[in-house]
């Protein structure tokens, strides 16, 4: 089965939107304290940065640049997993949903930009 790469990016920009959302409603759910607030800011920042991050790789105007922004938005996943981690071992609220999406959205953007790489080490090789 081939995958047409627009439709893959699109799929992804809406995802990754959607992720933004899912942990939006997860946290207007969670209770308030201090504590957890801080817990909460930090998982809002980096939930809402991983699509707004993506939607900036997308109009890269080079590979270079593709790739810089693709390591912010991986990044970003990978701490939202930490923080969906910290409030699943407190016991603050069930988030098996969006720490599996959270964990997906890494693995997808550890293999996007193994592919990049290699791309890019390719295309260096064929232009020496």
């Amino acid at each position: 089965m081939h995958i047409n790469p627009d439709d893959m990016e699109r799929d992804l920009k809406i995802r990754t939107k959607l992720f933004s959302h899912d942990i939006i409603t997860l946290l207007e759910s969670m209770d308030y304290s201090p504590i957890k607030r801080v817990i909460i800011n930090q998982l809002l920042r980096s939930a809402t940065s991983v699509g707004a991050n993506y939607r900036a790789a997308t109009r890269a105007r080079s590979d270079r640049e593709f790739i810089a922004k693709l390591r912010i938005v991986h990044e970003e996943a990978d701490e939202c997993c930490y923080w969906l981690e910290i409030i699943s071992e407190r016991k603050w609220a069930d988030v098996e949903k969006e720490l599996k999406e959270a964990n997906e959205l890494t693995a997808i953007l550890v293999t996007s930009l193994k592919t990049m790489y290699s791309k890019m080490i390719t295309t260096k090789n064929e232009s020496n």
